[in-house]
């Protein structure tokens, strides 16, 4: 088999299986007594704690994902300015970030070379991850196009050029965003998938219909796959029937473990059970999703479960 993400996605849907992603790698962290409390969130860690980043990419390896994510998400060259760090030493940190999920990798391999193929996605959060003040589950947020096209370019090529197998373009609550990042992807020319957030089961979080947003990507040759991630599990099969009924572009979805964000107070409440990614594993797939893993609050635990789902 390839390890092309390409063919992986398309070699994974014409089997009918699906391609493991990791969870959860901020909430892992705090989990592990990582301070997160800090504008750069789990990028912190990347300054202070390498190495504990790299445990937990070994870990969701280890409990089978296919695909271990960067914690690139709020690494900015201009978040990081809050911490005294020139573009140059910022954008060192984002390739870090691949080399401590390739490091992960490789350990993964060196161990179980049956293992492959394996694929490390670069993180790039939105702008409203860097804003830190939950806008990226709301989408109230403007920036001029060209801006926001700065915003994310040194990113997405930093961790390209650092070795990403693909861009996880990811939490995306805007339809104006999701314009900008493809049309990043296409000036780079790398894989992306584009995952977003929900104001409710066929609308992203700033109301443009799911139909819009599939519409946008069906066909593209640069976009593996487009879904939702971070969101409530119960939430997940609605929009990717939403998506799937105007593209044929393979389905993402990595929600939540099941409890809600509150982006005004950053803590997490309970919600009506969705179930778990393993019992809904199976209906994801029957609609599209080829990539399916977990966000906020899952655990190698979840994947592990997961995993054994998604081989049977």
């Amino acid at each position: 088999m390839s390890t092309n993400p390409s063919d992986l996605v398309r070699e994974a849907r014409d089997r009918g299986s699906l391609v493991v992603l990791d969870g959860a790698l901020g909430t892992e962290l705090e989990a592990r007594g990582c301070d997160l409390h800090d504008p750069l969130w789990s990028a912190r860690v990347l300054v202070d704690e390498p190495d504990v980043v790299e445990a937990v990419h070994r870990d969701y390896l280890d409990a089978g994902a296919r695909v271990v994510t960067t914690a690139s998400y709020q690494a900015t060259p201009l978040a990081m300015r809050a911490r005294d760090l020139d573009e140059r030493s910022a954008l060192d940190l984002v390739a870090r970030s691949v080399r401590l999920a390739d490091a992960a990798r490789r350990a993964r391999l060196e161990a179980r070379p049956d293992a492959a193929p394996l694929l490390v996605a670069g993180s790039v959060g939105p702008y409203g991850g860097y804003l830190a003040d939950g806008s990226e589950y709301r989408g109230d947020y403007e920036l001029p196009h060209a801006d926001m096209l700065a915003f994310h370019r040194s990113r997405i090529a930093a961790l390209a050029d650092a070795g990403a197998d693909v861009i996880a373009c990811e939490t995306i609550p805007q339809l104006a965003e999701a314009k900008a990042l493809l049309e990043l992807v296409d000036e780079l020319d790398v894989p992306a998938w584009f995952s977003f957030t929900l104001r409710d089961e066929t609308h992203a979080s700033d109301g443009t219909p799911l139909a819009d947003i599939a519409a946008l990507v069906d066909g593209h040759p640069n976009v593996l796959a487009v879904g939702v991630n971070c969101v409530p599990i119960e939430r997940v099969a609605p929009a990717l029937e939403a998506l799937a009924a105007r593209t044929s572009t393979p389905l993402v979805a990595y929600p939540n473990s099941g409890e809600v964000y509150d982006g005004a107070t950053r803590t997490w409440r309970a919600a009506p059970s969705g179930g778990t990614l393993a019992a809904r594993a199976e209906e994801w797939r029957g609609i599209g999703a080829v990539l399916v893993g977990g966000c906020c609050r899952t655990t190698p635990r979840d994947i592990a479960a997961l995993a054994i789902a998604a081989r049977s």
